[in-house]
């Protein structure tokens, strides 16, 4: 349930309930909305409330005052203006807070074993005198300090929820906070509120803004101008930019600050002179990016001025031997590519679909094999890595797993002092390798290695800062092998011809053949599209294809916001194909046993990266865990990481690239159109292997063919590699 502003008011004059939470049905985690039930005495049915009521959990005792309305869909309703909050007293209550999981080591058992020993005292022995919980049977010593651990965490926690409250902001980020600060967590927000938008994972500057402005702190104030300056381009670095020009950093700053330019200016020279922004003839970087695009620029000389330590063998005698091994014949562009594979000290591949970029990766790997058994096959992402692995059938992991993460560091173990164990690194799906990647690959690559780099340039770059391969591709100062050709095979699909087509700017075949590997449906409105998909998903292609529901067909959107995109498709598609009747609600999401999940951050330490898609296989209340199956792979979260996860019943076309899966649904609408761009729909297309399906109109393909400029990156990789060329 979410608010609906079309709601009769029953009676303007403030009222006041009171009673204990029984459950909570929904919550909005960014403002705290939340919809509850709550049991107030001596009433039979509960009463719907329904307000700003952040971080409130079931048996809570509150007290809320406000006014009786009337919502069209979901009746009489209780409108919170304010609240207060007190530990439940009664029995019931308090049963039903220690069952909500909010402390941990205590479930269901554990509370009424509890509960019956100390009956209403219950939470009164746990705040004061907790050790005389050993005296219920079963609780050992183990258990008791999980207990006492969580309720003075609780409690610190209440007191940053009620700090920032007071100042104005909804506390629905104060379990990350305390997770970030611990007990410091309000000397730290009253000394530097902007820290937070640094510190904090998924908190925005507003919300620090919002702190700040609360403490006192003015909107011209130099310490608000220069962590909004920073914040800009932070901001623009989740855009795909580097570095920002002068006259686009200072017009954003200027909007988001509400601060004049001349202040904003000087703001920015302090940060340039003090070395955290980084110019050059008015271009700003934050020092990481500005440093490794410089350092990608110096790494890549280094490694094609050394000699490689691979002999070098007759690359015309080498190619027909690799023919006869794998029992066919290299078209003459694969034949080419293959050679100079073989010979140059870095080259790069790259390619649409059907243009043989595997074979050519098999042929390479054919004859290196005989000169080295020291080879590396990596990619950015997992599913990557793997269908790698399964192309070559040799070992592919991801760039990350090979570099080795230093979790006392936060850094890579393998760097240019301890080098990558390799004579030859091939690299797949390059196109996806962001900035501080690349960097840190490449610094990790020995002298004497051969470096080879494959992927479509066409498709859309990196999720990260950069663009990588284009801007390799565009300086030269690498050889280069673009394949054109489509092989014959791949010529009978519709799903390759038709990416072919998108990507010359012209319309795909969409006329009807039922035994084709691409359909579309038209569909004119959004609630048409989001039905039929809801269909497609839920029914009729598992029917067709056999098809299974959550692993062989995957749902992907340009948008996450709307009526057909990512965030409703994936409330639509758990309900309809994985409904639960008691979910885990938080962070404003619901999670259900069974759920399809994706990462949504790199997390080094659970080996875990951002676009890795796994299976909800556990929720323990008691301990406060979820357990996620990665590729039979279990990785624990605490439910206060739960914001590293996302459903994934559909995903943003950006977020699955590298992955494929046998069937692709992509909606597409003109409401998308500041998204709709050639190489969007181009690289959606591409992930299906065995079925793409489009719901939507011919108006909204017709936008994305014809949009070829997708969002311009503003990259300093390109100049830092033509002048390391000339150096």
């Amino acid at each position: 349930m979410k608010k609906d502003n079309n709601v009769l008011c029953l009676n303007d004059m403030e009222e006041e309930i009171h009673g204990y939470i029984e459950s909570i049905v929904f919550s909005e985690e960014e403002r705290g909305f939340t919809v509850a039930k709550l049991k107030e005495p001596r009433k039979t049915d509960f009463t719907w409330i329904v307000g700003i009521l952040p971080s409130v959990q079931p048996g809570e005792s509150i007290r809320c005052h406000g006014t009786w309305k009337h919502h069209p869909e979901y009746g009489k309703q209780f409108e919170v203006k304010r609240f207060d909050l007190q530990a439940p007293s009664d029995l019931i209550g308090i049963k039903k807070y220690l069952e909500s999981g909010m402390i941990k080591g205590i479930g269901p058992a554990y509370a009424e074993k509890i509960i019956n020993h100390f009956g209403t005292q219950t939470l009164a022995i746990i705040d004061q005198d907790p050790d005389k919980l050993f005296d219920v049977p079963g609780i050992g010593e183990k258990k008791v300090h999980a207990i006492k651990e969580c309720w003075n965490q609780q409690r610190s926690i209440r007191h940053v929820m009620v700090f920032l409250r007071g100042h104005g902001v909804s506390p629905g980020y104060a379990h990350k906070i305390y997770k970030t600060y611990g007990e410091q967590s309000v000397e730290k927000v009253t000394s530097n509120p902007f820290l937070l938008a640094k510190d904090v994972f998924g908190m925005g500057f507003k919300s620090a803004d919002n702190i700040a402005q609360g403490l006192g702190v003015t909107k011209e104030a130099p310490m608000r101008l220069i962590a909004g300056l920073e914040h800009v381009l932070w901001e623009m670095s989740t855009e795909g930019h580097t570095c920002v020009p002068k006259s686009l950093l200072i017009d954003s700053a200027e909007k988001l600050l509400e601060a004049p330019k001349d202040l904003l200016v000087q703001a920015l020279e302090i940060q340039v002179k003090e070395g955290h922004i980084i110019e050059r003839e008015e271009i700003f970087w934050l020092r990481p990016f500005y440093f490794s695009e410089q350092g990608i620029g110096k790494e890549i000389a280094r490694l094609k001025q050394a000699k490689c330590c691979l002999r070098s063998v007759d690359s015309c005698k080498a190619v027909s031997w690799a023919e006869e091994k794998m029992r066919l014949l290299l078209a003459p562009e694969q034949t080419e590519a293959v050679k100079q594979g073989i010979s140059d000290k870095i080259h790069v591949i790259t390619g649409g679909p059907g243009t043989g970029k595997s074979t050519i990766t098999k042929a390479i790997l054919r004859i290196s094999q005989k000169l080295s058994s020291n080879i590396l096959l990596a990619a950015p992402t997992g599913r990557a890595a793997k269908r790698m692995s399964e192309i070559t059938g040799r070992s592919a992991h991801t760039i990350h797993v090979l570099l080795e993460m230093d979790f006392a560091t936060k850094r890579f173990k393998r760097n240019r002092e301890n080098p990558l164990p390799c004579d030859l690194i091939i690299v797949d799906e390059a196109s996806m390798i962001d900035t501080l990647l690349m960097y840190n690959l490449l610094k990790a690559i020995p002298d004497e290695a051969r470096v080879i780099l494959i992927g479509d340039v066409d498709q859309l770059p990196s999720v990260g800062p950069g663009n990588i391969l284009k801007d390799i591709i565009a300086s030269g100062c690498i050889p280069v092998t673009r394949l054109q050709k489509i092989f014959r095979q791949a010529a009978g699909s519709r799903i390759i011809t038709n990416a072919h087509k998108v990507n010359q700017g012209l319309f795909p075949d969409v006329s009807v053949n039922s035994k084709s590997d691409f359909h579309f449906i038209e569909k004119q409105t959004q609630e048409a599209i989001a039905e039929e998909i809801i269909d497609l998903v839920s029914s009729r292609l598992p029917k067709a294809y056999r098809f299974h529901k959550f692993e062989d067909i995957q749902v992907l959107s340009p948008m996450k916001r709307g009526i057909i995109g990512t965030e409703h498709l994936n409330e639509l598609l758990q309900k309809k194909l994985n409904p639960s009747s008691s979910p885990l609600m938080r962070m404003g999401r619901s999670f259900h046993m069974g759920d399809k999940v994706m990462q949504t951050r790199n997390n080094y330490q659970k080996e875990v990266y951002n676009g890795d898609i796994g299976i909800i296989n556990f929720i323990d209340t008691a301990e406060q865990t979820l357990t996620v199956l990665f590729d039979k792979k279990e990785v624990d979260y605490s439910f206060i990481e739960l914001d590293e996860l996302m459903l994934a019943y559909a995903v943003s076309i950006h977020k699955y690239q590298g992955s494929e899966c046998p069937c692709i649904v992509i909606p597409i609408h003109s409401s998308h159109f500041k998204l709709l761009c050639r190489n969007l729909l181009y690289t959606g297309i591409t992930r299906g292997k065995k079925l793409v399906v489009l719901v939507g109109t011919k108006q909204a393909i017709h936008l994305a063919v014809s949009n070829q400029s997708a969002l311009e990156r503003h990259t300093g990789l390109l100049q830092a590699l033509l002048e390391n060329e000339l150096n």
